[in-house]
């Protein structure tokens, strides 16, 4: 097959929702024996397509959405996942879990590790995010993460994110989406449901996921999609507008940032072909050709990717067993 724009287009959205809903039905009653299904629901794309996808697989009385906001949500997340629900005639219960996570010290450790920046940074009038550079994509250097804040006038502050920051900012995030898991596998287990789990392809694979948080789950029903195709199905399913039209975000940081800025570095509809080369072995030069640009910068992009697939395979490893 040759190289083409349209190569992730899915032939038929509905048969390919009929296929995956009935794998989330054998799976869930009969592989796991579980009597239902319990998903956290964010108005986010994903987890709306996986809404649907587990509702057309076991009917809207087997299924629970658990809506997690906490003091750092957007709520516009609530607000969606809630229209989401009604849709699909899902009973929900909101967790709010912001206390959970002061108990942990969680803003506390993410804000003294931003203080070691920004001294003057103050956490109730200021906002702060972390992202990636798109210009580091053509670089054969390790990808380098910034942090941002912004003052209580708008004004913003940029610097390079030193490695103890960083992992400091990020095992404390952390805590957000391995509190999140906690509270589905309570449902879980106190209805004898399976929980489900909403990465993509991208996320799995290129390791935009939390261990024991967001990546802990018993059944992934959209772990084989490209993003694109997500969206694909999502118009099949009758996904609401607002969450279809609405910019993927990282919902993590008190500052609004894509899952572009934070981690992807470039729209979907291009780091989807360029990951579709990448793992099928196309000719870098032939997919220049048709994304326009030249064959050492679709090399450059690969060596990126391979660079995230080597740095987060201990996220996707099962535990070592002696």
């Amino acid at each position: 097959m040759n190289f083409n724009k349209d190569i992730l287009k899915i032939k038929n959205p509905q048969e390919e929702c009929a296929i995956i809903s009935d794998k989330i039905k054998s799976d869930v009653l009969q592989k796991l024996n579980r009597m239902g299904a319990v998903i956290g629901i964010s108005g986010g794309i994903d987890s709306s397509v996986t809404l649907a996808l587990t509702v057309n697989a076991l009917g809207p009385e087997n299924v629970l959405g658990i809506i997690m906001p906490e003091q750092d949500s957007s709520p516009d997340s609530a607000l969606l996942a809630h229209q989401l629900a009604d849709q699909f005639k899902i009973r929900t219960i909101t967790e709010e879990i912001t206390g959970a996570l002061q108990g942990f010290r969680c803003y506390e450790r993410r804000d003294e590790a931003v203080k070691t920046l920004f001294p003057d940074y103050e956490p109730t009038t200021w906002k702060m995010k972390i992202g990636l550079k798109e210009t580091g994509l053509l670089s054969n250097l390790p990808q380098m993460f910034y942090l941002t804040v912004i003052d209580p006038d708008g004004k913003e502050f940029e610097k390079r994110l030193p490695a103890k920051a960083y992992r400091q900012i990020v095992a404390a995030s952390n805590f957000k989406q391995r509190s999140r898991m906690s509270i589905l596998y309570y449902h879980a287990e106190a209805l004898h449901y399976a929980a489900i789990g909403t990465p993509n392809k991208h996320e799995v694979q290129q390791g935009f996921f939390v261990k024991n948080g967001d990546g802990g789950a018993d059944v992934m029903p959209i772990a084989h999609l490209y993003k694109t195709q997500v969206y694909q199905l999502a118009r099949a399913l009758n996904i609401p507008d607002e969450i279809i039209s609405r910019t993927p975000t990282s919902d993590t940081y008190t500052a609004e940032q894509t899952q572009e800025e934070f981690f992807f570095q470039m729209p979907f509809d291009t780091l989807d072909l360029y990951w579709y080369a990448f793992e099928n072995n196309f000719d870098p030069y032939k997919v220049g050709q048709i994304m326009g640009c030249t064959a050492d910068d679709v090399e450059r992009i690969f060596r990126g990717f391979d660079r995230k697939i080597k740095t987060t395979e201990y996220l996707r490893l099962e535990p070592i067993k002696y």
